[in-house]
C-alpha cells in the first residue's frame, strides 16, 4: 500500500502551486510591468520570483509610508 503524503505536504504543494499563480498574476499585470522599466529590473538576471517579492515589498513599504 501506498504511503499517504503528511498534512503539512499536501499544504505546502497547494501553497507552492497558489504562490505561482499568483506570482504570474502579478507578473502580467501592467503596474509590475511599469514598476519593472521603472526601477531598471533586469529580467535576464534575476528570477520572476525574485522580481515578484521585490515589487511587493517596495509596494507595501510605499503604503506603509
Amino acid at each position: 500500500m501506498a504511503k499517504q503524503p503528511a498534512a503539512s505536504n499536501i499544504q505546502d504543494i497547494n501553497d507552492a502551486q497558489v504562490w505561482d499563480n499568483l506570482k504570474e498574476a502579478i507578473a502580467s499585470c501592467s503596474g509590475f510591468e511599469r514598476w519593472q522599466y521603472e526601477q531598471q529590473v533586469d529580467r535576464d538576471d534575476t528570477s520572476l520570483d525574485y522580481r515578484v517579492r521585490r515589487y511587493l515589498r517596495e509596494t507595501l513599504e510605499t503604503l506603509a509610508y
